[in-house]
């Protein structure tokens, strides 16, 4: 399948931008892109799960993408898990900031009250008005890193 991205799209502009995808993007599948959250990131780990195609969300999914999705979305989650040692993994999509499917996938901490259920948006806000320290974008780089060796790795 072909994919065309959409002019004004900022998701459909990443997936084609080579330093966007040299800097945050971690797997590509015919369907899918897994990818850290873009600097500033709210916290290290904090992945996204884009539908490759330009598409709302699951109410406009061909069959096939209906067909995968659970299966991307249990297979990101768990490696969120994996790869910050979280206890749990919220998945939370909007699509007002750019209507193309983006699943952000966060690591919920149980010792980190800024992570606490709908304290994360606080964290977001806090981060977006400069309230907060955005993850450093070092930490950000070794953990893309990190999990393009993870995904790579035999076994």
């Amino acid at each position: 399948m072909k994919i065309i991205p959409v002019e004004n799209c900022a998701i459909c502009q990443l997936h084609i931008d080579p330093a966007a995808q040299e800097r945050y993007e971690i797997q590509r599948s015919e369907l899918w892109v897994l990818r850290h959250h873009p600097d500033p990131a709210p916290l290290p780990g904090w992945l996204l799960l884009d539908s490759l195609r330009h598409c709302s969300g699951p109410v406009d999914f061909t069959a096939v993408e209906a067909s995968d999705w659970g299966r991307a979305v249990c297979d990101a989650s768990k490696f969120v898990k994996q790869i910050t040692g979280c206890e749990r993994v919220y998945a939370i999509a909007f699509g007002e900031g750019a209507q193309h499917l983006h699943l952000h996938l966060i690591p919920r901490h149980l010792n980190e009250p800024a992570s606490k259920a709908w304290a994360i948006a606080d964290l977001y806000r806090a981060m977006d008005r400069g309230d907060r320290a955005a993850a450093d974008p070092a930490a950000v780089a070794a953990m893309v890193q990190r999990c393009r060796s993870l995904i790579s790795a035999p076994g």
